[in-house]
């Protein structure tokens, strides 16, 4: 269809890093840029953490991260990866003997910053472990968090100190020859985020993990976050992110998809085209849109749909969707298949009648991508 065709100003050109996998994910390269989010239960609470693991999971997360800050932690961490159907990312930030009980536990990826766990021995210990288990590390630079070093010579955390942490970090690794790896260099403000990380990917050819740090509430945080992410995706910068919402866990999942998404990065579910609606719509839009998002959170498949009051822009709008409908006026509207009129529907039946379609359509695509043939040799 014609929303599909690639167009030179809709390309993005990604940055080429080297590819590390997180368990069986791929992370950097020309592997999808992945989503990620962290839970926030007592990670010691098995039953809660694998919980909300699992909701964030069926949301679309393909990678979670659980804080492992003590040993009841990395305890029920064994528990917790068993029972996880993604990789598991140990969150540590200072104990070293943490991360090596995370790495024991079936942690697929350590969360840490080699500088901050004390003498080169210990450095030794968590890496060789890592390598015995199979394990990631995820280095994590944080504005908030810099060494104390790097604040004296710089007077504050600035662009410069942050990717000189950052380089820093990977030299602990890289001298012990240890190179699956990923970095990221976050900061609360949009404008300091932005300029480390763009430094940091003409430093290091490392896959790059994007975030916002403390970006707010689920509004503020949401907005704060498309900016700074979507900028620096826009630029081709980042092979995964994590949305840090002050909000439900499942909720940074799904911003983080509809970013991707918006940007034609990720392609996962309902994308919903909709009006603010006016004077002018047929039918209530805003309650209409709110109620379909809710009953087709369960559809995966990727497709688009446009909900539009009335036919000044509605007409145009579902030409470039796989479904649509159009408020008319005398309390019906036009359905739309493939941009194409297909028939009218009430807009009392019109809510069950798209849901229906939307599944019956995301069927038929699930089918047909099972019975594509096999490439030529």
């Amino acid at each position: 269809m014609a929303h599909n065709h690639i167009r030179p100003w809709r390309n993005i050109y990604r940055r080429k890093s080297r590819q590390i996998m997180v368990g069986p994910v791929a992370v950097g390269g020309e592997a999808p840029i992945s989503v990620q989010t962290m839970t926030n239960t007592d990670t010691s609470d098995v039953k809660a953490t694998v919980s909300q693991v699992l909701a964030c999971a069926e949301a679309g997360a393909d990678i979670v991260r659980v804080s492992t800050p003590d040993e009841a932690s990395t305890r029920a961490l064994r528990e917790i990866v068993r029972e996880s159907p993604v990789p598991i990312v140990a969150d540590i930030h200072f104990h070293y003997r943490r991360a090596i009980e995370a790495a024991e536990a079936g942690a697929a990826c350590l969360r840490i910053n080699p500088g901050n766990i004390g003498e080169a021995k210990r450095v030794r210990e968590v890496v060789q472990a890592a390598k015995d288990h199979g394990c990631a590390i995820r280095i994590g630079v944080n504005a908030g968090s810099l060494e104390r070093h790097l604040l004296e010579k710089y007077a504050e955390p600035c662009p410069e100190a942050m990717v000189e942490s950052a380089l820093d970090h990977i030299k602990l690794l890289q001298d012990n020859d240890f190179h699956e790896f990923k970095i990221s260099a976050k900061a609360s403000d949009v404008f300091l985020a932005a300029a480390a990380y763009q430094a940091l990917a003409e430093a290091t050819d490392a896959p790059i993990h994007l975030g916002i740090t403390e970006a707010g509430a689920l509004m503020a945080g949401t907005v704060k976050s498309a900016i700074g992410l979507g900028n620096l995706l826009w630029m081709g910068i980042g092979d995964t992110v994590r949305v840090s919402l002050s909000a439900d866990p499942v909720e940074e999942v799904r911003v983080g998809y509809e970013i991707l998404k918006a940007l034609g990065l990720r392609h996962r579910g309902v994308n919903i085209i909709s009006c603010p609606s006016c004077a002018r719509q047929g039918f209530d839009v805003i309650r209409t849109v709110e109620t379909l998002e809710a009953r087709l959170q369960h559809i995966k498949t990727p497709m688009s749909l446009s909900i539009i009051g009335c036919v000044v822009n509605g007409p145009g709008e579902a030409l470039m969707t796989d479904l649509g409908f159009t408020g008319g006026g005398a309390g019906s509207g036009m359905v739309y298949v493939a941009g194409k009129q297909s028939h009218k529907m009430s807009n009392a039946q019109m809510i069950d009648h798209i849901v229906e379609l939307v599944e019956k359509r995301a069927a038929e695509i699930e089918a047909e991508a099972e019975v594509q043939p096999e490439p030529a040799e």
